[in-house]
């Protein structure tokens, strides 16, 4: 048949749908506009019908030929739009039902707002079935949905309450009136962010789910099919038209091509690979999962997953083809292909900016829509509610169940093709991993248990040697205690106060007796005890420590001290009080310091410069001499010794100090007669104090390690200008 015969005998059809004589009129002129010869070929058709019933089969049958071109049945529902039975007008009564308005119409059907005035007086809306599908089926299917309908109470979900046929015979379904917004328009309009469209979706999730466990498919999820009414300022998705998709599917053959194909081009971008197949009987809870797939996609993106427009214009087998085989692309890869004013809209629309969205649904996001529109159903989400979890993960910041396909996958296909050797082979391995999990978990079981005695034994023993030391320290047994702070280990030290004192005390006797190096041992010790326990140590300890380890002669033991300095007190900011005095500084620049000790010290001396200005007595002015000087700023250098010594009150090691440093800057500025003459002065000092014998000093003329300072101090300056060469090779 010619497609002219067939769109000829297309408009005899549902012009023979048309009762009311007037309708079928402006319904042929509508048709047969342009084309007279149609005109008078129909008009003799439908004279024909009037007197022939059987010759109505068989025009029928001429609609639904195989070959039957799909522009063709397109074109029909074109014309079907305006035509409007006298007993569906607005104002007119359908059963119990008075038509108030008409609020929508879809792809199966015309949708009015209607009040029913018996048993109650309600507002309902009224969907009306289009032409072409057959009454009595449709009401049988519908009939045998209700039982299970009736069973669903869900708060996101609309109720279906009624069904019947009109006078003219087309049959009308009746459900809970739901004034909203379909679901992608009210996010938009609101601009919802993606958290927040989430939260909607997964209520969706929960009806859906709601009504598998009631043994209903919606079969037709689509965002028309979901609306958004407003309660109390909280929005609340309701889905729509549930029970009826199962009862409007016909069997879709190549026979039926008319009616099956106007229901199938209605919202082909929202069904399932299974619903694609022509006959569409292998349809379960997982095609409805593929839909909530294709929702969350349009809901992220704004798009759905396959152009609308583009499956309808491609033909029948194409569209399927597409639905069947072509994978989709991830949502945030939709986004980023779009051009740059549409990426800005879209983002707008969810309250964001392009590079913010895009980052927000790559990864976890495009899995979980992926997972839902697998084209192998059994690799979906399992349940609508399952989705809904993996999303709540998602917002959870918890890992999601969605993962992309990789070599598990294909091993776990491989071990389904050869279940009975890889269930041997797998019992035999597990027996063997058990095995040795058990033998290595009782064996590392075992070792920590010996460890954690062998630690404890010795953490006793060294307490007892601790206590053994205090006790010989308030003796004055310091040799003694000596030998038994030996016998510690370090890294059982606990960090009580009188463990502090035991080391803080036989290190300062074993200073005054000259033997520098087991001093520094001792120090270094006391040191380790606040970094191994947190113990906070007065600045002293650590002058005392640089001051010992200096003096004993170990400069790579020093370079480490400084270092510890800078990581213990200035880099975790835990010294913060011990660094206003400069005194701990001033200990790391004993040693003529290299290029790499001047920029490890330098964020140290900018913290304390900020202090600098305000010192006042003779002490405050030898760190920022002593840097100054090791910077090479002699002049500066200078200045800050010259404030120093005209300070009141200043102890002599104060002084010695001070005129050891403005020796060596006056001699590096070139003013050599100077620089002798301070030498001079800092020597007299400094041998008076040592030729009477070390001792531990008092404030008022400074303790023995001040004085040690200043004598490394006079060593240096003597070395660089000259002076008393005995005393220079003494040293």
């Amino acid at each position: 048949m010619s497609p002219e015969s067939q769109l000829e005998a297309a408009v005899f059809f549902v012009a023979s749908k048309v009762i009311d004589p007037d309708l079928r009129a402006q319904f042929l002129d509508q048709a047969c506009a342009e084309d007279a010869r149609m005109r008078a070929a129909v008009a003799e058709l439908l004279q024909a019908h009037a007197g022939a019933e059987d010759f109505f089969a068989q025009s029928q049958e001429a609609v639904m030929m195989p070959g039957m071109d799909a522009q063709v049945a397109t074109a029909i529902q074109e014309l079907d739009v305006e035509i409007v039975a006298t007993d569906e007008r607005v104002g007119s009564r359908v059963g119990r039902y008075k038509l108030l308005q008409k609020i929508g119409e879809g792809g199966c059907g015309t949708v009015y707002l209607a009040e029913q005035e018996e048993p109650v007086r309600r507002q309902v809306a009224l969907k009306v079935i289009k032409l072409g599908m057959d009454t009595k089926s449709v009401i049988a299917r519908f009939e045998a949905e209700r039982q299970a309908l009736a069973m669903m109470n869900h708060s996101n979900i609309a109720r279906v309450l009624d069904a019947g046929a009109t006078q003219t015979g087309r049959p009308f379904f009746v459900m809970e009136l739901v004034p909203g917004t379909r679901i992608t328009k009210y996010c938009d309009e609101n601009n919802l962010d993606t958290l927040q469209r989430l939260k909607l979706f997964m209520q969706i999730c929960y009806a859906i789910q709601h009504a598998h466990q009631k043994g209903v498919i919606h079969r037709d999820i689509k965002p028309s099919n979901i609306l958004v009414p407003v309660h109390d300022g909280v929005p609340v998705p309701k889905v729509i038209d549930f029970g009826i998709a199962k009862a409007t599917e016909g069997r879709l053959t190549d026979n039926t091509m008319f009616t099956a194909v106007e229901q199938f081009v209605g919202t082909p971008a929202y069904m399932s690979p299974e619903q694609a197949e022509i006959t569409g009987l292998d349809v379960d809870t997982r095609s409805d999962i593929y839909s909530l797939g294709v929702l969350l996609y349009e809901l992220l993106t704004g798009r759905t997953p396959f152009d609308t427009k583009t499956l309808t214009q491609s033909g029948l087998d194409e569209m399927r083809r597409t639905l069947r085989e072509k994978e989709p692309q991830l949502p945030s890869t939709m986004i980023t292909s779009l051009r740059r004013t549409e990426l800005t809209l879209t983002a707008g629309r969810h309250g964001s900016e392009p590079l913010k969205l895009i980052s927000q649904i790559k990864g976890d996001l495009d899995w979980i829509v992926m997972k839902a529109l697998e084209k192998d159903r059994n690799r979906r989400y399992e349940t609508a509610n399952g989705l809904a979890m993996d999303i709540q993960r998602y917002l959870n910041t918890e890992p999601v169940l969605a993962r992309p396909p990789n070599r598990l996958y294909r091993l776990q296909k491989l071990v389904r093709r050869n279940k009975i050797i890889f269930a041997a082979s797998g019992a035999v391995i597990l027996a063997l991993l058990l095995g040795l999990g058990l033998s290595t978990w009782l064996f590392f079981r075992e070792r920590e248990a010996s460890q954690r005695e062998t630690r404890l034994r010795m953490q006793s023993e060294d307490r007892a040697k601790m206590t053994q030391a205090v006790m010989l320290v308030s003796q004055g047994k310091y040799d003694d205690a000596n030998q038994v702070l030996e016998q510690v280990r370090s890294s059982a030290i606990e960090p009580t106060l009188d463990g502090v004192s035991a080391f803080r005390s036989v290190g300062e006797w074993m200073a005054l007796q000259g033997r520098w190096h087991q001093a520094a041992k001792r120090y270094a010790a006391l040191i380790k005890i606040d970094k191994l326990n947190g113990w906070g140590v007065v600045a002293m300890d650590y002058q005392v420590c640089g001051v010992v380890l200096a003096e004993s002669g170990d400069s790579d033991q020093y370079d480490r001290f400084c270092q510890m300095v800078v990581t213990n007190l200035f880099a975790n900011g835990s010294g913060g009080s011990l660094l206003k005095n400069g005194g701990v500084l001033k200990t790391c620049l004993l040693f003529p310091a290299n290029k790499d000790r001047l920029e490890m010290l330098r964020p140290m001396a900018n913290s304390e410069a900020k202090n600098w200005g305000f010192k006042t007595d003779g002490w405050a002015c030898i760190p920022p001499s002593l840097w100054k000087y090791r910077c090479g700023d002699y002049a500066a250098a200078a200045d800050w010794c010259r404030l120093g010594l005209t300070q009141k009150n200043r102890p002599l090691a104060c002084d010695a100090t001070l005129h050891c440093i403005l020796a060596m800057s006056n001699y590096q500025h070139g003013q050599s007669a100077e620089a002798g003459a301070e030498l001079a002065q800092g020597r007299q000092l400094v041998e008076t104090q040592l030729n009477n014998g070390l001792d531990r000093g008092k404030s008022s003329t400074g303790y023995w390690f001040d004085w040690i300072f200043s004598s490394l101090l006079l060593h240096e300056a003597t070395q660089l200008i000259g002076g008393d060469a005995n005393y220079a090779q003494h040293r």
